[in-house]
């Protein structure tokens, strides 16, 4: 019953994702003739923005309905201080409020002289926060069972089920093997990296919502966070590796080895940073890769268009379901490259907790 319920939720959820796309896509082509640019409506999909964006539809004088959900506007400015009101006051770009204009969800003042700080709300950030209020919620919620017995003297139910598997896992396959003893130590931030992640993936594959983590300052900031929590692991035989390198000739070790080892250091948090968010954008692009080209097809013909719609719709299906397993594998990486990395540090503890 309940995969049949979930099977039946993807389909929705697919099919509406495709019927908005659609709509914003046909929204897109001018009825001259013009051709959309796919570039154009798929950067649109993935970019931040101060509005949740769902469909755009042309009444039939030309006009232009948005279908949108605006964000606070939230600037500061030395001239003028601080200054909050909604998005909506820009009309989608189109006209200016209190002296700022919007080109390409980048807010600007029409004073050249006046530096502006954005500080708002925009999509990325809200469903960040109503992603951390979710998990926070369904956590205390969990522990709150388990602090009154469920799931100790009696069975799992519900969220319990689910997560405790998960919990198990990133212990016994990711801290344990990576960390030794110290696995208590680290756990909790590994478990807590792992289910941010994975929210946020799962909450990106929604119609209309935002791609958080393909977004770079997310990841970044996620990269920084591990790269201070692997400094801070190290020792003395670590950096002993790494400034002086035994068995190796004091030559090689200046000008081959030390530079070396240094770029690594901060190459790790690098490849955490650049895989999570290169693998999240890659996804959404090449599902609404396939819808464009629906309409690239049609505007050549309108045969051609209906003719490949059928297999360009089963493709985007096909990985849009591929992006539900990649949303618990990349959760998985950038939990597991943390503990290996972490595990490193310890340069010889690590092997001392297996023992």
């Amino acid at each position: 019953m309940r995969v049949h319920r979930l099977k039946s939720l993807l389909v929705a959820t697919l099919g509406l994702f495709l019927a908005l796309v659609s709509t914003s896509v046909k929204a897109n082509e001018e009825p001259g003739g013009e051709k959309l640019d796919p570039a154009k409506v798929i950067m649109e999909h993935i970019q931040d923005s101060h509005e949740f964006h769902f469909f755009t539809l042309k009444k039939e004088n030309g006009e232009e309905f948005h279908a949108t959900l605006p964000l606070p506007v939230i600037l500061w400015s030395e001239k003028k201080g601080l200054t909050a009101f909604s998005s909506s006051q820009f009309h989608h770009g189109h006209s200016s409020h209190q002296g700022y204009t919007m080109e390409h969800d980048k807010i600007h003042s029409t004073d050249p002289s006046e530096h502006v700080y954005d500080l708002s709300l925009t999509k990325n950030v809200v469903q960040m926060l109503l992603s951390l209020i979710i998990l926070v919620m369904l956590m205390i919620s969990v522990a709150n069972k388990y602090k009154k017995g469920q799931g100790i003297t009696s069975a799992p139910k519900g969220w319990q089920n689910a997560i405790e598997p998960v919990i198990t896992f990133v212990r016994d396959e990711v801290a344990k093997p990576n960390l030794g003893k110290k696995y208590t130590k680290y756990l909790p931030y590994l478990l807590t990296v792992f289910f941010f992640i994975l929210v946020n993936n799962l909450f990106g594959l929604i119609p209309g919502s935002a791609n958080v983590t393909g977004n770079i300052a997310f990841t970044v900031v996620l990269g920084v966070i591990s790269f201070f929590v692997i400094l801070f692991s190290t020792n003395k035989h670590f950096w002993g590796h790494i400034f002086w390198f035994p068995g190796v000739p004091t030559p090689v070790r200046i000008f081959i080895m030390l530079p070396v080892e240094l770029l690594g250091v901060f190459t790790k948090p690098f490849a955490l940073i650049v895989r999570l968010f290169a693998n999240m954008v890659a996804g959404h692009i090449i599902i609404l890769s396939f819808i464009t080209l629906i309409f690239i097809f049609g505007s050549m013909s309108a045969v051609a268009g209906w003719g490949f719609s059928p297999l360009s719709i089963a493709f985007a299906v096909f990985i849009y379901l591929i992006e539900i397993m990649v949303a618990f594998i990349q959760a998985f990486i950038f939990t597991n490259l943390t503990a290996v990395f972490i595990g490193q540090a310890f340069e010889g503890g690590h092997e001392e907790g297996h023992h």
